[in-house]
């Protein structure tokens, strides 16, 4: 009898930490320059913001649990209700995600893959209409969440 091959993660199949660090880098290239993206980010430098979209992502799709014991339940939607997520900030979002993920050079299915739970992610964080305020403006996000 023969043993069944070992199954991989999505996060292995993909490259591991190289393939999410190159996709997180060339996503907040775009991030940097968009005007409309740049001031839902009050860090002067991106690094943190780039750390933790790259360890979540790394998480969610198999790879090192850093994100969870870092910072806990993902909470995406209580983490972004202190920004504007409009639908022109979806849209500026989706457009550098799918430069990034086309940087990658992967398997049309592993792309494919990415984008859909990209797409899907950025539409649940709409919070407002173009040009509104986001639910909970003004306010910072608590300090067990940051």
């Amino acid at each position: 009898m023969t043993t069944p091959p070992a199954q991989i993660s999505f996060y292995e199949a993909v490259g591991g930490h190289p393939t999410f660090e190159a996709l997180i880098d060339r996503f907040y290239e775009g991030v940097a320059e968009d005007p409309l993206l740049r001031p839902m980010y009050p860090e002067e430098d991106l690094t943190g913001a780039k750390d933790r979209f790259r360890t979540f992502l790394e998480q969610y799709w198999g790879g090192p649990k850093t994100y969870g014991e870092q910072r806990g339940h993902p909470r995406l939607r209580m983490r972004h209700a202190p920004f504007p997520v409009s639908p022109s900030a979806r849209d500026a979002w989706l457009r550098h995600m799918r430069d990034a993920i086309d940087s990658l050079d992967l398997p049309p299915l592993h792309a494919d893959t990415l984008w859909d739970y990209m797409d899907r992610a950025a539409h649940s964080t709409v919070n407002t209409v173009d040009g509104g305020e986001a639910p909970a403006a003004g306010r910072t996000i608590p300090d067990h969440l940051t």
